[in-house]
């Protein structure tokens, strides 16, 4: 049976420092405290390093990625020559714990795999996305069974999908699905005839990254990536399909527990004020969250606007969550549609809390059973926006 300490990053050596710390602190630092203890969440690390030949989309890729456009501020260099010569990080704008490494280009007549690795410090990334714009060489080939060699993950990706489906509508008997179908084989049979062994490649296009195999490369990818850095990834990715919608809810939810549950170990606390405190901070923190994951924030909805030609308020009108006026403590009480009841949580908290052991229970119970709903119900509003948000911006086809 998994144990806490298999699928939360705050132990529960933690929160017994966390209760022994503000239980002689006044309740700023406390508060302070607790700030501090959540944002140990956002210290685990995700590298990616993106690689292939010269011209074939690595940098776009780099970007859409980070739901950026080519021209975006802070977007890796594009061009139709090599622009990168050594590795160059470019840190995700909302998560800057994931880092997405455009990686030099392979492919020169002198390429020897080892050597490249060694190069661009293999050992830092997580696993590999190898692109290449035609077909695979023999250097992508080469660079695979190294990455293998060495214990890591790679992925190839087959980029410049939507060039392709363009220059086949041309002709009368086209048909997307028989064309991707064709491009996927005849991309896996090249990489057999190279020495691969069942080999898996996905479509992707940069310039429309929510079409083809995005949700297909993402799931193997979560897969695949040990589970402290699944949550990562999931919240990392651009909010641009619906199931990614959904995994994002999912990944979300998973933590709402872990925070009711320091929820529950601060209200034990027989400091007057301090549980309730800690409730808004830890709501608080969690919804801002909710919205910066689904692109529900403001900047994020303007840049939504430019690409889909859909005014701000277009977008807001399909939002229906109490919170999508502000984050305040006013919208946030309004989750349970009684702020009265949170009131009484203090008082009664700080009661039974005095009480030896059984009190201890009931206030912790209260006060995680508080939390977990207030999240609950925050997390479901928002995801439906997100929801209707992205149907509305990009139509049913997502």
């Amino acid at each position: 049976m998994a144990t806490f300490e298999d699928y939360c990053i705050i132990t529960q050596e933690d929160l017994e420092d966390i209760k022994d710390s503000i239980s002689t602190q006044d309740l700023p630092s406390a508060i302070n405290t607790i700030k501090e203890y959540l944002k140990k969440q956002d210290l685990v690390e995700l590298n990616i390093g993106v690689t292939g030949e010269s011209g074939s989309g690595k940098s776009t890729f780099v970007n859409a990625f980070r739901g950026l456009g080519d021209e975006d501020e802070g977007a890796a260099e594009t061009g139709p020559v090599e622009t990168t010569m050594e590795p160059e990080v470019y840190v995700h704008p909302k998560y800057k714990n994931v880092k997405v490494w455009d990686l030099p280009g392979i492919g020169t007549p002198n390429f020897k795999a080892n050597e490249y690795l060694k190069l661009v410090q293999f050992e830092r990334y997580d696993f590999f996305i190898i692109i290449a714009a035609d077909r695979f060489r023999e250097c992508h080939t080469q660079l695979a069974k190294e990455i293998k060699n060495m214990g890591k993950t790679f992925y190839f990706v087959r980029s410049k999908i939507d060039f392709c489906i363009t220059a086949e509508k041309r002709k009368k008997s086209f048909d997307q699905k028989k064309t991707l179908d064709t491009i996927r084989g005849d991309c896996e049979n090249g990489l057999r005839k190279i020495g691969i062994e069942d080999p898996v490649v996905f479509l992707i296009s940069g310039w429309e990254i929510c079409k083809y195999d995005l949700n297909q490369l993402q799931e193997r990818m979560e897969k695949e990536l040990p589970q402290h850095k699944r949550r990562v990834l999931m919240l990392a990715l651009p909010n641009i399909t619906l199931e990614i919608n959904d995994k994002k809810k999912k990944a979300l939810e998973e933590n709402i527990g872990k925070v009711a549950l320091m929820s529950a170990f601060i209200a034990t606390v027989p400091v007057p004020g301090l549980s309730v405190a800690v409730d808004l901070v830890i709501i608080k923190r969690e919804i801002e969250t909710y919205y910066n994951t689904f692109g529900l924030d403001d900047p994020s909805l303007q840049k939504l606007c430019e690409t889909s030609g859909k005014t701000i308020e277009e977008l807001k009108s399909q939002m229906k969550s109490p919170l999508r006026f502000g984050i305040n403590p006013a919208s946030i009480l309004s989750l349970l549609g009684a702020a009265f009841l949170v009131g009484a949580e203090n008082t009664i908290e700080y009661v039974v809390s005095l009480i030896p052991i059984l009190g201890s229970v009931v206030a912790g119970g209260m006060s995680y059973m508080t939390v977990s709903t207030m999240l609950k119900r925050a997390l479901n509003d928002i995801a439906e926006d997100a929801r209707n948000v992205l149907i509305a911006s990009v139509g049913t086809d997502v």
